[in-house]
């Protein structure tokens, strides 16, 4: 990586849309993996570990990737494109959806775990609650919505950027 005006690029490309590429990927790629966790907690326990190293993985290159971005628009400031302004808008929301999605995550595989040796002892036991059982089940169903949730939000901030990118073309 090349520091040039306070713009990071690697060999000469601004990072901005290197990282977005990281994001794009590995979050709603965590989010299939997570909302496949939730729907068939029998696998929690083989794939668990996997979708939450995932998961911290895209999550973490959100803030990388907003970070290249601002540098990119501030270097494109004389541009006077709004498209690059609304896209700017729409990356600077991404972080919560995204932390909140892992905070999910991780919930569920405690839970997860946690549902599974109640499981166990119930099989010994009929009279053990069912309380770990079912705070998996509001977990699977929170991280359903989390992950559909940075899912979108990603989907939306791309597409403004390609948009300002393609779109915006020749303005300013």
């Amino acid at each position: 990586m090349a520091l040039a005006d306070d713009l990071v690029t690697l060999d000469g490309i601004p990072a901005h849309p290197l990282l977005v590429h990281a994001v794009v990927v590995l979050l709603p790629l965590a989010a299939v993996g997570a909302i496949v966790l939730a729907v068939r907690p029998q696998w929690r326990r083989k794939f668990a570990w996997p979708v939450l190293a995932l998961t911290v993985a895209g999550v973490g290159a959100v803030p990388l990737a907003q970070k290249a971005g601002e540098q990119l628009e501030a270097k494109l400031a004389g541009l006077d494109n709004p498209l690059i302004a609304k896209h700017a808008d729409l990356g600077n929301d991404l972080l919560p959806f995204a932390l909140g999605f892992l905070v999910a995550v991780v919930l569920l595989v405690v839970a997860g775990r946690l549902a599974d040796r109640e499981r166990t002892a119930a099989a010994e036991s009929p009279d053990v609650p069912k309380t770990w059982r079912r705070i998996a089940i509001a977990m699977s169903v929170l991280v359903v919505l989390a992950g559909v949730a940075s899912t979108v939000q990603t989907v939306r901030i791309g597409h403004s950027g390609a948009t300002a990118v393609w779109d915006g073309v020749g303005t300013g």
